[in-house]
């Protein structure tokens, strides 16, 4: 917001004002262009993948913000095309028609419709009721088009009246264009690249947890340098055909230990289900660590750990690295039915260790009796309200327990979850 005035206010001291209609519609569509501009900036920087801001902030959040400034400045890019085409009407006195004929004759507004076009694209095709239809896969690379885009709004940017006429204007909108693409290029290319060769991960083991629920156990060199704590997930690319072209985002299942990173996937898809086959030896491509759902955000001595389906993953790890004492920690596991739980003896043998509760809370979402209802969790753990509660699993589970557990007295800001679909 502090970026977006900055820009304003750079328009409202170059702005002549004026009562002539086409010089009404002109300012409008030069403040709404520029905003556009910067605001199709701070969404490549929210997507950035940058290790800093995306453990700070969570990556769930991140994409929300990044789906609800997309519709902004897809808002403020139809903004600025029908508000400089009515302009240019009433300044020459023609109809839209015309005007459109008359506009697109000119290279930089023709590059402007290129971008506008693909950013229409980039728009439905994210919009829920068509992201649904298509493939995940083809949904990413159509979401590539908005870095070009990006360029082609840049090109007839500078051609613009508001930065064509100060050097030190064009001057710094070119630099915030030339870091914005740095800092891309560096966190989505370089640092994989760089980690790939530095720490030589490679899959070393397969193992069947369930009938639908592998583990990947993974080996590499000097793994305590990704400094990748409980909670955390990482983006991976494994190099084998089918899955060489996708960033899985997976959470650890497990701390590091010995150089070996684990992650635990529900077989859901196509991906998942190559997940499953693959080779020990495939070399992996591992972005992060990313996610705030770490001890970090720990703030009363007593823990709730509180998952639902595969969302046990993050948690499991946590549930053997979090410090306290007996009777400090608590974890609670939803499931449909006891072949559904996953890392069983694992989270037994941890609990024993520990002197931690752990409870299955067993039945379908559509059961009569509601294990996640405010009563329910009050029984099971009497001082719920002095607790810490980390959630992770489905968005209607994580929605649902979220809800019980602010009506069960628990604040919501000592509630902490992330929902890896948007991650």
């Amino acid at each position: 917001m502090a970026g977006a005035g900055v820009v304003a206010l750079g328009w409202g001291v170059q702005a002549r004002p004026s009562a002539r209609l086409d010089a009404v519609f002109a300012s409008g569509a030069h403040l709404t262009g520029l905003l556009a501009g910067y605001g199709v900036l701070v969404m490549l920087v929210l997507m950035a993948r940058v290790p800093a801001v995306e453990h700070g902030v969570g990556a769930d959040r991140l994409a929300r913000w990044h789906a609800r400034g997309g519709r902004h400045v897809l808002g403020l890019v139809a903004a600025h095309g029908l508000l400089a085409l009515c302009g240019y009407a009433v300044h020459t006195g023609t109809d839209l028609v015309e005007a459109v004929d008359s506009l697109l004759r000119y290279p930089w507004i023709a590059a402007a419709c290129l971008g506008a076009l693909l950013f229409g694209i980039v728009g439905v095709t994210s919009a829920a009721a068509v992201r649904g239809r298509i493939r995940h896969e083809t949904w990413r690379r159509l979401h590539l088009l908005s870095h070009l885009a990006v360029a082609a709004g840049f090109v007839h940017q500078l051609a613009g009246p508001d930065l064509s006429g100060g050097v030190l204007t064009a001057w710094l909108w070119s630099m915030a264009h030339a870091t914005v693409a740095v800092v891309l290029v560096w966190y989505r290319l370089v640092v994989p690249l760089r980690r790939a060769l530095r720490h030589d991960l490679r899959v070393a083991e397969v193992v069947e947890e369930s009938p639908d629920t592998v583990s990947v156990l993974m080996r590499g060199t000097e793994l305590a340098e990704l400094r990748a704590e409980p909670g955390q997930f990482f983006r991976w690319r494994f190099l084998q055909r089918g899955l060489r072209s996708t960033a899985l985002p997976f959470s650890l299942s497990a701390p590091v230990h010995d150089d070996t990173l684990r992650i635990t996937v529900k077989v859901l898809g196509d991906h998942t289900r190559r997940v499953r086959r693959l080779r020990p030896g495939t070399r992996v491509l591992a972005t992060g660590p990313f996610g705030a759902l770490t001890a970090h955000r720990r703030t009363r001595p007593k823990v709730l750990l509180l998952a639902g389906g595969v969302g046990i993953t993050p948690l499991r790890a946590l549930f053997e690295t979090l410090p306290g004492g007996p009777g400090d920690l608590t974890l609670l596991y939803r499931a449909s039915n006891a072949g559904s739980l996953v890392l069983r003896e694992e989270l037994e043998t941890i609990a024993r260790r520990r002197q931690a509760a752990l409870y299955y809370l067993l039945g379908r979402s559509d059961d009569a009796y509601d294990p996640l209802a405010p009563r329910a969790l009050q029984a099971l753990v009497p001082d719920l309200a002095a607790h810490d509660v980390y959630l992770c699993g489905p968005p209607a589970m994580a929605q649902a327990a979220t809800a019980s557990l602010i009506r069960a007295g628990v604040p919501a800001g000592r509630i902490h979850s992330e929902d890896f679909q948007h991650a």
